[in-house]
């Protein structure tokens, strides 16, 4: 077989070894030691070679929490700018949140996220529907008609699931499926109207707060419904020591659970809201330093199970609004890859291949999705990364109709050079153009 494009010369995010990788039909056909090479050997008619120089190649990064924000709220988001963004960002997957309008609780509409992605998306999208009707906590959806119409994972993402009864049914009703309740852990009765965390700041800046407790109280009762159902339970966007704590010890005792953190609960805490920065506000809320390095100590030791950026876009008018009034949430897809290097492999946290271990083949194990590796055979879903490589966070330049973040004018170490989903050139730094004004 002629394979006809290559991607020439590329470092093994593993092993170091240079590689020359073919792909044909969307998978990887020939994966072969490079000598240096820039054009195709003799012989060989290659529509198309990729010059990596030495560039990092890993499997494509995987997104298990965005917010793609369609159907209903395309003025935010929708799956063909999110998904360009996720591409650039070095994602080849994403996982998208059922918290949209109308919710995702019926199997029409995972099929039309599939459809729609498939029509115009940029990566692989894999829909997580929602638990409960309307997710209103009460009436558990259809999970088995979800589940055979492509979801991949059930969420109320955006609301907690107050009521105990109803999370421990949807725990055993998604036990013989195979998938996991993903859960936002918020007791509603403790948030209040909260928009801060809870401590000196909100109290200096007269913002109502959000204790911590109101997060970990609810890890540790999903813990235990998880021991008494037999069912999976991931803990979404986890922000502070004693949900870390819980976690940890949910593993100890046997249970089916795993956890995410996102790369602002590593990088900032409350006082990122000093100014009442708006573009520092998200839910949960940035919490103290010692929740920082709580965070951090559990990435190091395994606790975390992989990575997410819980990308929550919204309008430039929504986030302009006075702190109390303002949305909660952030982009956080294009900035992933260069927070993790510049906030735990130069600090020295994590070995870059641990980290990006992180963002690739945990998030796949995590909710069984196919796996990637850099052999023949498998899907050509890639990323080409620069870890020494620095840049400005601008947001004018994100690909994301999204533009609040905490990460303005940052100076970043860690950039992605290229991303391929099935094979097709879906992102080259090189060949990038933004529409100004858009």
């Amino acid at each position: 077989m002629t394979v006809r494009r290559w991607i020439r010369d590329a470092r093994h995010w593993k092993t170091g070894q240079r590689l020359d990788v073919g792909v044909q039909d969307g998978r990887i056909a020939a994966v072969e030691v490079s000598d240096g090479a820039r054009s195709a050997r003799a012989g060989e008619a290659a529509e198309e070679e990729f010059d990596a120089a030495g560039a990092t190649l890993a499997p494509g990064l995987v997104d298990l929490h965005v917010h793609l924000r369609e159907p209903g709220q395309s003025s935010k988001e929708t799956i063909e700018t999110g998904t360009r963004a996720a591409a650039a960002g070095g994602f080849s997957a994403v996982a998208c949140m059922p918290n949209t309008s109308p919710a995702v609780d019926n199997p029409a509409w995972v099929e039309w996220i599939r459809n729609r992605a498939a029509e115009v998306g940029r990566c692989r999208v894999h829909p997580i529907a929602a638990v409960t009707m309307g997710q209103r906590g009460e009436q558990l959806a259809e999970l088995a008609a979800l589940r055979d119409a492509g979801a991949v994972a059930f969420s109320d993402d955006g609301f907690s699931i107050a009521s105990a009864e109803t999370m421990r049914r949807a725990l055993e009703y998604a036990r013989p499926l195979g998938l996991p309740i993903v859960c936002h852990e918020e007791d509603p009765t403790l948030k209040g109207r909260g928009h801060m965390n809870e401590g000196p700041v909100a109290a200096r800046l007269g913002i109502r707060g959000i204790p911590w407790a109101a997060e970990s109280i609810m890890v540790r009762r999903d813990c235990d419904l998880a021991e008494l159902t037999g069912g999976r339970a991931h803990f979404a966007h986890l922000s502070c020591a004693a949900s870390l704590a819980a976690l940890r010890d949910g593993k100890a005792r046997g249970l089916a659970v795993t956890g995410e953190t996102c790369p602002h609960y590593w990088m900032l805490t409350e006082e990122a809201v000093d100014t009442y920065d708006t573009a520092a506000k998200m839910n949960p809320p940035l919490r103290s330093e010692r929740d920082r390095l709580a965070v951090i100590e559990a990435i190091a030791d395994g606790t975390v199970d992989c990575f997410a950026t819980d990308h929550a876009p919204h309008t430039t008018e929504d986030k302009r609004q006075p702190f109390d009034l303002a949305p909660f949430g952030i982009v956080g897809l294009e900035t992933a890859f260069g927070l993790t290097v510049t906030g735990l492999v130069l600090p020295g946290h994590l070995p870059l291949e641990r980290a990006i271990e992180l963002w690739t083949e945990a998030p796949r194990r995590v909710f069984g999705l196919p796996e990637v590796r850099i052999e023949p055979g498998f899907p050509a879903d890639l990323t080409l990364l620069e870890p020494e490589a620095e840049w400005s966070v601008d947001p004018e330049r994100f690909l994301s109709k999204g533009r609040s973040t905490p990460f303005a004018g940052r100076r970043l170490k860690g950039r992605v050079r290229a991303t391929w989903c099935a094979g097709e050139l879906t992102y080259d730094a090189a060949a990038v153009t933004v529409e100004v004004g858009r």
